[in-house]
């Protein structure tokens, strides 16, 4: 129990663009992961690459594309930091990543504010009913007003902004910050790239007047208006996710960093109980259990390998301890256990409830399984998202279709992308499902620069997929522009090419089972 107080298990969320693989890097920083410099990851060719963008597609898009693990110890506390892809065609794996969560760090643009893809990764959030905290990012350029951001906000996330740090200036004239929890106002130095910790000083108020003059007054009043209408933090309303701290600051500079990296630990809440699939809270100090939310292949690209990342729920996970696979039934060794940061990764021995464990090669285990040991639990599936894109997958040289069909079960094992298969036809030419069309990008891509197999990808008219069952589905393929395709965890999908035809036949058969995938909404 006092190991699970330690941890600070939280995801990172944000629209493109916005800085979040930069602040992931500030916090490494900050927390001595990265030695004293930000940035310090080399590429081969010597270049600088973020930690957590890792994959080469994403060192050439500039965007994060899959999610990542990192580990790193401040003040005292162990943090899992949990980096989301930075892309809302990429909301599924983010989903999966928020289930490890207990908090989310929200990071927006200062001078865009909320965007649609800031909406559809936050409406995920408030899915998994996680507490957030928002981070206010770039105030070092052009932005827009801070009272317009809260604004903003409140009005599109229906969620109530308590500013926990304020702006001292803007633009190329912002001075600094005014921590709410202590009082004092925080000047900030720039440095070099922002690659080391920038010097923070504690200027009194009464000294903040004088050197600040005006810039601090007008600060300082905004603060009171806000006060005056209730935005004040509350922890009991934070938690429930009705209000979200707010800090303002560059990470690209190091300000601010601190002071929300600061309140990451005394704010968002420890590991607490697990509710397994009948709704019961799996205790904290009960016999170690845990749920895979993540599986990657192909990390360490000199061995081709697959790691599932689980996180540990209850008791303690002691590597080559024998656990049991919960969806097989059969005992799984955890000999090659891991701790991650970025693609390193070092010999894990111990881990408490909170920590994410990566498993090495541990072939059959997949996306939602439960593991345990000594006492039986089995923690709820982790739900899939509606695909709305649908692409025919074939190989360009027939000589490579063993790589072919290996590579698109490990996609789909990875939740990449949704594999959809006819019975009749098999692996020939399997329909890959998307929520978004640059998932498809990430598959070819990794397809053929990891399994050495080259594709093509013919786009289908289907638009919309239900769930539906067998005796359904003998109906529904006597229908023009409607297929029935499989999961390979057996799970049966019809497709549509008309939303209209759905409706109606929602309508004129409800004899037919067509229903929305749980998640599917979102």
């Amino acid at each position: 129990m006092a190991e699970a107080q330690r941890r600070r298990t939280f995801a990172i969320i944000s629209h493109p663009d916005a800085g979040k693989t930069t602040l992931t890097e500030k916090f490494l920083l900050y927390g001595g992961a990265l030695g004293t410099e930000a940035g310090s990851v080399k590429g081969k060719k010597g270049g600088r690459s973020a930690t957590s963008d890792w994959m080469e597609l994403e060192q050439q898009r500039g965007i994060s594309i899959t999610s990542t693990v990192l580990q790193f110890p401040y003040r005292d506390h162990i943090i899992n930091l949990l980096d989301t892809p930075g892309h809302r065609d990429f909301s599924e794996d983010t989903y999966r990543v928020l289930a490890a969560a207990d908090a989310a760090v929200m990071v927006l643009d200062a001078a865009k504010g909320i965007e649609p893809q800031t909406l559809k990764l936050f409406e995920v959030c408030r899915d998994r009913e996680i507490p957030i905290l928002t981070f206010i990012n770039k105030w070092d350029r052009p932005s827009l007003m801070p009272l317009e951001i809260l604004d903003d906000i409140e009005k599109q996330l229906s969620l109530t902004p308590t500013p926990l740090s304020w702006p001292v200036g803007s633009s190329e004239g912002f001075r600094g910050v005014l921590d709410q929890r202590t009082g004092d106002f925080v000047r900030f130095t720039r440095t070099a790239r922002g690659a080391t910790m920038a010097p923070e000083e504690i200027v009194e108020p009464e000294r903040a007047i004088e050197e600040e003059g005006g810039l601090y007054e007008e600060a300082v009043d905004e603060l009171g208006l806000l006060e005056a209408v209730g935005n004040e933090y509350d922890e009991e309303t934070f938690l429930a996710g009705v209000t979200t701290p707010v800090f303002f600051g560059s990470a690209l500079t190091n300000f601010g960093v601190r002071l929300l990296l600061d309140a990451v630990v005394d704010l968002t809440p420890p590991p607490t109980p697990k509710n397994d699939h009948e709704d019961e809270p799996r205790r904290l100090d009960a016999p170690f259990s845990g749920f895979v939310f993540k599986v990657q292949a192909n990390m360490d690209k000199a061995h081709r390998d697959r790691t599932a990342f689980f996180r540990v729920c209850s008791g303690k996970f002691e590597r080559g301890m024998v656990v049991t696979h919960e969806n097989s039934g059969k005992p799984l060794a955890t000999k090659y256990a891991h701790t991650a940061f970025g693609t390193d990764r070092e010999t894990l021995d111990e881990a408490w409830p909170g920590d994410i464990v990566g498993l090495v090669n541990a072939n059959d285990v997949r996306i939602g399984d439960t593991l345990w040991q000594d006492e039986h639990v089995r923690f709820p599936a982790i739900p899939s998202f509606a695909p709305q894109h649908f692409a025919i997958a074939r190989t360009k040289d027939s000589s490579r279709f063993k790589q072919f069909r290996n590579g698109v079960s490990q996609l789909d094992e990875e939740g990449v992308v949704q594999v959809l298969r006819d019975r009749d036809i098999g692996d020939q030419a399997p329909i890959l499902a998307a929520v978004g069309p640059m998932q498809f990008e990430v598959a070819v891509h990794r397809l053929e620069n990891e399994f050495g197999a080259p594709v093509e990808l013919s786009m289908t008219n289907y638009s919309v997929a239900r769930l539906t069952n067998e005796e359904s589905m003998a109906e529904l393929r006597a229908m023009q522009g409607v297929d029935v395709l499989a999961r390979s965890d057996g799970t049966l999908l019809a497709l549509f090419e008309s939303p209209y035809w759905l409706d109606r036949l929602i309508g004129e058969k409800p004899n037919l089972m067509l229903d929305k995938l749980v998640a599917g909404a979102i």
